[in-house]
Formats: C-alpha cells, structure tokens, sequence
C-alpha cells in the first residue's frame, strides 16, 4: 500500500533516521510512537509528502489516495464548511470545478467534455458528495446552520472537527493523523475511536493518548535509534510486553522454557482482555497476529515518579461553600459545594476549560473568586501543577539552583540531594547543569514534578498535567498517581489517565456542580447523567 525504502533524514549533525525500509498495509492502523524529539511528526510530513527526506524514497500504489489531518487551523478560513471538507477529495473536488468552469462558459464544444468529466464523477460517487460530507459534519457536531458559513467565522474547536471531516471525507487509501484529539472534546474522541476502529484502509497515526491508540491500533510502529519497527498489538500490549521481556532479561536465572510459558500466559491473558472491549470485531486482526518473537525489551528510559509525603492528613481536606467565578461579564461556574474526603482522587471536568483552570487558581490562593468560600484542612499540604508553568521559569539559573528554591533543610540543599529528584525524572549528569531558561515544554513540567516530589504535600492540585509529555512520562506520572496514598485533585484531556486514576468525577457547570463517586467512564455514559449534564449548560 505505501513503502519507505532507503529513507533517511539529517539535520546537520544530527542523524533521525538512517535507511529505513518499511511498508503499511490496508487494513491495519499503525501507531507511530518513541521518545519526544525521536522524529514521528517528521516522518508523517514525510510520507505525506510535506517535506523531503535527505535520501529514499516513499512509494505510494498507484490509483491510491493519501489524507492528511490538517495542521494549519487557519489554512481554509477563505472557504465555506462544506466546500472545506469537500477539498479534502482533492480528484473528486478538481473535477467538479472543472465541470462548473465548463457550465459557466457552455457551448457544443464543452458539451462533449462535460459528458466525460460527468461520467468519472459519477464513478467516484460525486453526485453524492455534498450529503457525505454534510452527513461527517453533522457526525462531528458540526450544525446544518454552519455548513455554509465560512471558516474564519467558526471558533477554534469546530475548526478542528471540520478539518477532521476533511480528513475523513471520500474513505482515503491512506490516512495520516498527527495528534488528531488534541482540541476534541470526549464525546468527539469516542465518535472518531469507533470510526477509525471499524475503517478497513490504513491508518498512521501519532498521538499521547493513550486510551485512543488502544482503541484504534492494531500495530505499534516505535521509532528507536533512527529505525521503525512494527509490532503487532496496540500501546498497552507494547508497553507491557516490553516490560516483561525487559525483567526476564535480567533474570539470569530463569529458563528459557519457564520465560516462554511466561510470555505465552500474558499474549494468552491479553486477548481475553482485548476480545471483551467494545471494538473485538475490529480488533480480531490484531489478536491473530500476537507472538513471542515481537515481544523485546525497549530502550527507553522511564522517570521515577515517586510522591510521598512528610505526613499524613487528617479527615479534614477541603470544604467548599457556594464558589463562584465570573470572567469578562460571563458566569464560567456558580454554586459549587464541594466536601473532599481523604483519599479522594477527583478528576474536575467542565465544557468550559476557562472554568477548571479558574477553580484551580481560586482554590490555590491565586485569585479571588466572585463569591463564595474555601477552606483547607489545618493538617493539609497542598502541591499546585498550573496549566501555565511559565512564571517558574524566568530566571537564567541551573535546574539545580532552581529546586535549591524550595529546599527546606541543611541536607535539602545539598548538590546531591537535589540532584537525586533531577535524576529520578532524567536531568542526569550536565542536563541538571541545564539553564532554566532554555527548557522545552516537556522539560519544564519535568521540573514541576521534581519539585512536587521534593515538597512531598498530601494534596496534588493538577491541571492538564500531561501537557508536553512524552508517552514514557505520562505512564509513569499515571501509575505513580494511582500509588499515591494522599489526596488528588486533577483535570486531563488523557482519557486513561482520568478512568485509572479518578473515583469520583466533579463537573463545574454555569448552573452548579455535578459530583458523583463514579469512575470517568461510568459517568460520562450514564444516561440519566448526561440528561442532566445538557440543562445545567443550557
């Protein structure tokens, strides 16, 4: 379907892939994953033809067509929705230009042409064209009322949504998605796992959603040492299996035949597991295809996130009286009564971001809300992660200086102490020597954590935490929160994060809270919930 032959990339000095030599399949939908800065967005540009390699090739069949999930929100703000995702069948949509140029200027000559143009047409289902792309609009939640008005007037969100339809449009050969949920909400997530768990082309995607490359993949594509390689089985099985086959190899003593049995009885264990979810027809495929020989140890390197704390809280965590934000004239959330139990971990939701955001930095002590009260138990501790860590980072010290900041002690001071909470989230040697000024997004909140470690609070205030972070990180930032003996209050777009971690949901709504000791899924499906969700937005 499409092959990589030869295919190499380099950036000065630096080599991201070296002869590489793949293909991707009809059918199958490829997970592309490694380490932040390994090259997965490169290559996708690559294959889609939107940047040249420094040698190799890409080879697509011929008679075969290739989408891509735009990038650009802003690329077709000129153009009406409709004709937007119609564009995204770029034969099906020059032809019917060419028949309307030849309608605009008719004569006997243009007739013949017409004939002929109006026959291929029909061949790739043009005359049914508007209503598909109307019907994948209206899938995606985008209203008949907007399919005529034109880009630049929609916001942000439904320009995603309408460039996904486009990406979607007219069942491409090929689809190519960078980080395609970033901006959905849930229910638009959910719709596009069921779409592309049951769509019979290819499909190569790169996200950090974790829950969505389960849904979708039936191969993990990891790109490592400047190489792809293909295994079958979506992100867990390649998580977990990798882990296994790590721990056997330093387990000098085992017998081959013990650690065969042992990788046998997970592949066995898994798809059980797998035929159980929602998605098993689709999913068949990748099960067949499980076997030993793809399960190898991963090179890649995991923080250790690890938080204690200095004490334990009393029963006493936070109590909440009538809160209410108000931003630019608009209520974001009002009347919200909230009684946090020790030992809670709440994932607080809300259609509007701004009003998660806002709670956090009311309940931080950072800003004032427009009514109503809060008050932290006398034993808590609480460990803020913002959604904008910006303001830590103006100073042009070392990492090593810059935790020294919220060092306590004699002994928390010392080089090696600090260098010890660096080292566990992978500032080792000269990277703790690093300026803080020069870090990346992934980086920065790599530090946070370094510090929330060190302060070892009972209570975690976390809004978006994984933002900026790799895979590897928000792995282990997952189970480390699912360890946690203390309190967790926290928001995420990572649908695994919020079901693994939260047992009660806290949604902010104009018109009050909801509040339900639920896991995030159960909630969110709950019928009687979601009636109730639509009045308090209305």
């Amino acid at each position: 379907m499409l092959s990589v032959s030869n295919l190499s990339v380099q950036f000065g000095k630096r080599v991201l892939f070296d002869e590489v030599n793949t293909t991707f399949q009809s059918g199958n939908c490829y997970g592309v994953i490694g380490a932040n800065g390994a090259g997965k967005s490169t290559f996708l540009k690559i294959l889609a033809g939107q940047l040249e390699p420094t040698s190799g090739h890409v080879f697509l069949e011929p008679g075969r067509r290739l989408s891509v999930f735009e990038q650009n929100h802003n690329l077709y703000d000129e153009y009406p929705v409709l004709e937007t995702v119609l564009r995204g069948n770029k034969p099906l949509f020059e032809i019917k230009t060419k028949i309307d140029e030849l309608y605009a200027d008719y004569s006997d000559e243009n007739a013949e042409k017409i004939g002929e143009l109006q026959a291929q047409f029909e061949e790739m289902d043009g005359w049914n064209a508007e209503s598909s792309a109307a019907s994948m609009l209206s899938n995606l939640d985008i209203h008949e009322s907007l399919h005529y008005t034109q880009m630049k007037d929609l916001d942000g969100k439904q320009k995603v949504r309408v460039l996904l339809a486009q990406a979607l449009f007219g069942a491409p050969d090929v689809l190519i998605m960078d980080e395609p949920t970033n901006d959905l909400d849930y229910e638009t997530i959910m719709w596009l796992e069921n779409f592309i768990a049951n769509y019979d082309k290819c499909v190569i995607v790169v996200s950090h959603d974790r829950h969505f490359l389960d849904a979708v993949c039936t191969h993990v594509s990891d790109i490592d040492f400047g190489k792809i390689n293909h295994y079958s089985g979506n992100y867990t099985f390649w998580y977990e299996s990798s882990q296994l086959a790590a721990r056997q190899r330093s387990q000098q003593n085992k017998k081959a035949e013990e650690k065969k049995k042992e990788l046998q009885e997970f592949i066995a264990r898994f798809s059980a597991n797998v035929a159980k979810s929602k998605q098993a027809t689709s999913r068949k495929k990748m099960i067949e295809k499980l076997n030993i020989e793809d399960i190898k140890p991963s090179s890649r390197r995991y923080p250790a996130i690890i938080f204690d704390r200095n004490r334990e809280a009393g029963d006493q965590i936070l109590n909440i009286e009538k809160l209410k934000a108000v931003q630019d004239g608009v209520t974001i959330f009002d009347n919200i009564n909230l009684n946090l139990k020790k030992g809670d971990k709440v994932v607080v939701y809300s259609k509007d971001s701004r009003a998660v955001t806002a709670f956090y930095q009311i309940i931080s002590g950072h800003e004032q809300a427009s009514a109503g009260t809060y008050d932290w138990g006398i034993t808590t501790t609480q460990s803020y992660l913002p959604l904008d860590n910006s303001a830590f980072f103006n100073s042009d010290i070392s990492l090593v200086d810059w935790l020294r900041q919220w060092a306590t002690t004699e002994e928390e001071r010392e080089e090696v102490y600090l260098r010890g909470f660096l080292g566990k989230m992978i500032f080792s040697g000269e990277e703790a020597l690093k300026k803080c000024s020069v870090l990346s997004g992934g980086e920065k909140v790599r530090c946070m954590l370094s510090k929330m470690m060190m302060v070892r609070a009972n209570v975690l205030l976390l809004d978006e935490p994984t933002n900026h972070l790799d895979l590897e990180s928000i792995t282990a930032f997952n189970n480390s929160l699912k360890n946690f003996k203390g309190t967790v209050l926290f928001s995420t777009h990572d649908h695994a994060f919020a079901e693994t971690v939260a047992n009660r949901v806290v949604e902010l709504t104009p018109k009050g809270i909801i509040d339900r000791y639920a896991t995030f899924d159960e909630y969110m499906q709950d019928p009687a919930l979601k009636e109730l969700r639509a009045k308090m937005y209305q």
